[in-house]
Formats: C-alpha cells, structure tokens, sequence
C-alpha cells in the first residue's frame, strides 16, 4: 500500500495537487481526520489481502489545519502509520506570506485561522503551529512562482514511479472547440476538422461524440481509422523517446469546432490505441457541454 498524505498552509494548493494525483491513479480522500487513518488502513489492507495479486491501492489523504486537532493527532497517526510498516509520503505545500494573501483576496475565502484575526495574523499563525508537521514532511513544495501546470508537473516527477512500466507516462488527453480557444498547456495539438460536421446533420446537432448515432456517423467514415492508425504510429515512436527524456505526462489537445461531436469521438479513439502497458490515459471533455448552448450560432468547418 502506497500513502501520501498532503499537508500544509491554507492557500498553498493542496486541492490542485489532489486532483493532480487523482490523475496519477491515487484515491484521494480530503480532510480527513487523522485519527480515523488507522481504520481506512485497515480497510484497504483486508481488500489488498482478499484480491490476491491485485495492485497495491495507492492512497491520498488531505490533512490540513481545517481539522482543530491535526497537530496533536498527525504524529501519533504518522506514529502508527510507522508500526504498521506502511510506505508513507508527508508531502507539505507552502507558499510566501505575500502569495498567500493574493490568493487570499483573489478567492474571497476566509482563512480557517481567521476568526477574531486578520488574514496575516491567521497565516503567521498557522504557519507556526505546522511547523512540527513540517519537519515530519518527505517532500516539500513551495508553489509561491508556481503555476498549476507547474505544480503538476513537479508531483509528476516526484511521485510517478518511472521504474514501473505500468505507468510510465500518462497521457492527458482533452476534446476542445477551437472556437473556445486551445487549452493553454497543451503539448500536442491535434486538428480533426478534416472529418464532416454532424452539427450540420439536423438529428445529429444536439448529441454529442458520446452518443451512439454520432459514434456511428464518425466511424463509419474510412478516414477516421487511418488518422487513428497514423496517431498509433506516430506515438509508437515518440512515447519512449519522452520517457527517456523523463517526460512523465503528455496533454493531447484534440479539436473541432465546437468540442462537442468529432474531438470527442476522436479523444475516445485514441485512449484505445494505447495497449502495450506503457501508459495512462486520462480524458477530458472541456467544451462537450459548452457547444450546446451555442447551437442556435452558426458554425464554420
């Protein structure tokens, strides 16, 4: 059983990094209180037992000072963790006092030491009551110049196993309209409005690339197998050549016009061309909800 418990200061990304390690294939659990990490354990422990050969869970838990008895009851439960000869990971996130108050006042949250203070004595605050904690962390992180896709690539780099072929990369793949704009962290950028439009098809325009009538449409068309056979081919060679460059994620950006039929179908393509073991794939649909509002707007190819 693989644990890694976030931690750290209010405002220093811990959410992000969660997410971040859900695409990582961990199971995330936020804020939970330490004391009851024994009985998560033991639970995840009988499972491993009873699915004889499965993989071993890997396992987040998000510890932060929303809890009022975390400094008193992490060491203990990290104490136990220990005994129990479990491989746990204390990764703390901090960030400077200057970029937490930004992040502060751009959120309009209120810091969970706020009460009868002001925002910088609550960050003075919780910055020295986790100091303890702080000096238990494995990792530390100081996302104060970070950018999210930063901070991604950072736990990338840490926490994937590169020695596991199971998992040597990740691929991040994601439908989007290019009429939304291309995602900003894109590596790779695919263009598939070279396949005709459904939205111009009357029962077609407002399904999307998940719904069997569009599924039919597009696949039936011999050119949507040779771009998928020309992609195959093109990351048969280039996979290995990233991982050798230590790369541990590529985000695929496929477009059409609206993100809603023909990237779609096409993301969903391409996450089956991989089946060797040497990746992960993630999908994402950014904009499949976005393009049906527009539907009564004209579309260009």
């Amino acid at each position: 059983m693989e644990i890694v418990i976030i931690t750290g200061l209010s405002g220093s990304g811990k959410s992000s990094a969660a997410n971040y390690f859900e695409d990582m294939g961990y199971f995330v659990i936020d804020n939970l209180p330490p004391q009851l990490s024994t009985d998560i354990f033991n639970v995840l422990a009988d499972r491993e037992q009873m699915d004889d050969g499965a993989a071993s869970a890997k396992l987040v838990l998000v510890m932060d000072m929303r809890n009022p008895y975390l400094i008193e009851r992490l060491v203990p439960a990290l104490e136990d963790m220990k005994e129990k000869d479990l491989d746990v990971s204390v990764l703390f996130l901090e960030a400077s006092e200057k970029s937490l108050i930004s992040r502060y006042k751009q959120s309009r949250r209120d810091h969970p030491l706020s009460t009868g203070r002001s925002l910088i004595e609550a960050i003075r605050l919780e910055h020295e009551l986790m100091q303890p904690v702080r000096d238990l962390a494995t990792e530390i992180i100081d996302t104060s110049v970070l950018s999210l896709a930063e901070l991604r690539d950072s736990l990338f780099r840490v926490f994937m196993d590169k020695t596991d072929t199971s998992a040597r990369i990740t691929i991040f793949l994601q439908s989007f309209g290019f009429k939304y704009g291309i995602p900003a962290d894109c590596d790779n950028v695919v263009d598939v409005r070279f396949l005709p439009n459904p939205f111009y098809i009357d029962d077609l325009r407002n399904l999307s690339g998940l719904d069997q009538p569009v599924i039919d449409y597009i696949d039936h068309m011999p050119e949507t197998d040779e771009f998928l056979n020309l992609q195959k081919s093109f990351y048969d060679f280039a996979l290995p050549l990233y991982i050798r460059e230590g790369k541990a994620r590529i985000h695929i950006g496929i477009g059409c016009t609206g993100g809603r039929h023909r990237s779609v179908r096409l993301a969903e393509r391409m996450a089956n061309i991989w089946s060797d073991g040497l990746c992960r794939v993630v999908i994402d649909h950014r904009d499949i909800e976005r393009d049906l509002k527009d539907t009564g707007s004209s579309q260009m190819l």
